[in-house]
């Protein structure tokens, strides 16, 4: 028999707070989470700002904070959106005789988290060092030699992606289904997806689910610039992320991580934890198009919404509100559009959606999970995130985007869209628990 799944936990460290509440009442206040860089000299970038988490301590959420030291950025935001979860749900943490009766056989981890950042200073170094500007030519032996001076072993291995689920495993005792995925900005919303279907099939009792990830660094910031992806309005970082507006220029690239648990509705009402909410649908496709383009007909993403729809055995009528994608990127407003008109048809312009990352940034692999979390909260307080900066509206975007300022609303079933590069495509629905 299939198990309903429910969320009994969350937590979230992002640039707009280190906690959901803070994080909710920064976008409920219309706060931005864009500043100057400061982790790197970024001057010389097209791109001079971002959004960072600033002043995060994981020895305020961590007691062992010894046992993660050479954790990436990734991996330190996203103990604390774990302990924050984990708090909520019940469950212990750094325990070995965990007291709340909870098997960790049946416990897993299920992660979209990106890759950590290389140690900058080493790496660029060595390239210096060995590169021979009369030949134009690298010595790759002396690259070798300052790399094996300068590097560590643990902050290299730290750049690979599974590690943020190794210090979860240490940090709650977790021994069952451990996966990670890095699906690009679809990567959260895919692992939450795909761990509650481990959960629905009785593979594990509780997933831990969630992403974290930092791109802020002098790779990940070329990368994206050559792209032509991030906004380069460097006079105006608060405002530069303006999803569906007739002046957006490129997404602003933020960090951090959010993590919700995923739960059998038996074995919440077992251990009589507090049920968030139901996550009743999820929907995952491909464009199998262009690596960094979506398919100019939305197949994709109208894919992943129908299938969305048809496992939460729900209509496009029952769809109260949608967090979209909402990247400040010409190509992906018009195109979510156009998915969400398709499916919808005629009803599309009668259901408000907007776009927290108007305030947050993205936060690239964990973006779906916080925006999941916006829905909890939509759910619970009945009230809309906003889409700010939405002051000269696309002619050509004609559908309720919610500008500007929370709404309240009547709000019981919620959809949360993610679409990644490399056409990956994750829609997650929610509903109020409804026993």
């Amino acid at each position: 028999m299939k198990q309903r799944v429910v969320i009994t936990g969350m937590g979230v460290v992002c640039p707009l707070g280190h906690d959901v509440e803070t994080f909710w009442d920064g976008l409920m206040t219309g706060k931005s989470g864009a500043a100057p860089t400061t982790l790197f000299d970024a001057s010389t970038f097209p791109t001079t700002f971002d959004a960072e988490v600033k002043d995060y301590d994981v020895s305020r959420f961590v007691k062992n904070s010894d046992l993660h030291t050479h954790g990436n950025r990734g991996s330190r935001f996203v103990l604390g959106a774990c302990v924050q979860a984990c708090q909520q749900a019940g469950i212990d943490t750094e325990t070995d005789s965990p007291a709340d009766g909870i098997d960790r056989t049946q416990m897993g981890i299920y992660l979209g988290a990106g890759e950590g950042s290389v140690d900058n200073d080493a790496f660029f170094d060595a390239i210096v060092k060995g590169w021979n500007d009369e030949n134009r030519e690298m010595n790759w032996g002396k690259w070798a030699e300052v790399a094996l001076e300068k590097m560590t072993a643990m902050r290299e291995m730290e750049q690979e992606p599974n590690m943020p689920s190794g210090h979860l495993a240490l940090l709650t005792g977790a021994r069952g289904i451990t996966r990670n995925c890095l699906t690009a900005c679809a990567a959260s919303t895919q692992a939450v997806g795909e761990a509650a279907m481990i959960v629905r099939q009785g593979k594990a009792d509780i997933m831990i689910a969630g992403g974290a990830h930092s791109m802020i660094h002098p790779l990940g910031i070329t990368g994206f610039n050559r792209l032509t992806a991030l906004s380069t309005r460097n006079d105006s970082p608060t405002t530069a992320s303006r999803p569906f507006s007739a002046t957006r220029d490129g997404f602003v690239i933020g960090e951090g991580a959010a993590i919700v648990i995923l739960e059998s509705l038996e074995s919440a009402q077992k251990r009589g934890a507090t049920i968030l909410a139901e996550l009743v649908g999820f929907g995952s496709s491909n464009d199998a198009f262009r690596v960094t383009d979506m398919h100019e007909e939305a197949r994709g993403a109208v894919a992943a919404i129908h299938s969305a729809i048809k496992d939460a055995d729900v209509t496009t009528d029952d769809i109260d509100y949608i967090s979209t994608h909402g990247t400040s990127t010409s190509e992906n407003d018009s195109i979510e559009t156009l998915a969400i008109k398709t499916v919808f048809g005629d009803q599309a312009k009668n259901v408000p959606v907007s776009s927290p990352k108007s305030q947050m940034g993205h936060l690239i692999g964990a973006t779906g999970c916080a925006e999941l979390i916006t829905c909890i909260k939509a759910l619970e307080t009945q009230t809309l995130p906003a889409t700010m900066n939405l002051n000269e509206p696309d002619p050509q975007l004609d559908l309720d985007y919610v500008p500007n300022a929370p709404r309240k609303a009547d709000v019981k079933t919620v959809m949360s869209e993610s679409f990644g590069f490399g056409g990956q495509n994750n829609v997650l629905i929610l509903r109020k628990f409804d026993a």
